[in-house]
């Protein structure tokens, strides 16, 4: 297998999300969460404190009961691995306003840092199109990055799914909220319904 360029997550994330506006993020656990937080909190981020492999299928919910809104959830490629299932869920319903954006460093970082499937080679963006996503492309390098941010900006191209290779390597924890009924509160009041 190609050795590719791999980016800095932290970074990465940063200059995806530069210039969100109006757009809901939801995060898979772990890694994701701390990326996006540091990135600069926002009402309209949803954190994942668990259900692995379960963020996809929410972005999908959250994409669906607000189609007018740009929804990105932003999640590990081992997370993605154990929820693969969802693209296909998410190819048949095909939300334009979802796009699914994976931080791969070919391991599974919160489990102690095994290789995972697509350390050994499954590639994601394939399997995405072959589930239905419109578009599918991987990240290497900063102007990937800035067609990625324009990608994810947009109503009317998805679903897509977004494969942004980076470093695996040890990142300083950033910890937002912990407290699923505050996050679930926060976000409804948001988009402007009651914290019910």
């Amino acid at each position: 297998m190609a050795e590719v360029n791999r980016l800095h997550r932290r970074q990465a994330v940063a200059d995806l999300l530069a210039d969100r506006k109006d757009m809901l993020i939801v995060t898979g656990l772990g890694s994701p969460t701390y990326d996006v937080f540091a990135a600069g909190d926002h009402p309209g981020n949803f954190y994942l404190w668990g259900a692995m492999g379960g963020a996809a299928l929410t972005g999908l919910g959250l994409a669906l009961a607000q189609p007018e809104r740009p929804v990105t959830v932003v999640t590990g490629d081992g997370e993605q691995l154990m929820g693969i299932g969802g693209l296909a869920t998410i190819g048949v319903q095909r939300p334009n306003n979802l796009s699914i954006v994976v931080l791969d460093n070919g391991h599974y970082g919160e489990t102690g840092g095994q290789m995972s499937h697509a350390g050994a080679g499954i590639n994601l963006a394939e399997m995405a199109r072959v589930c239905g996503f419109t578009e599918c492309f991987e990240v290497t390098d900063e102007a990937g990055i800035a067609r990625a941010r324009e990608a994810i900006g947009t109503i009317g191209e998805g679903p897509r799914l977004i494969v942004i290779r980076i470093v695996h390597e040890e990142t300083p924890r950033a910890l937002p909220a912990r407290d699923g009924v505050w996050l679930k509160a926060r976000m409804r009041e948001h988009l402007g319904f009651g914290p019910n």
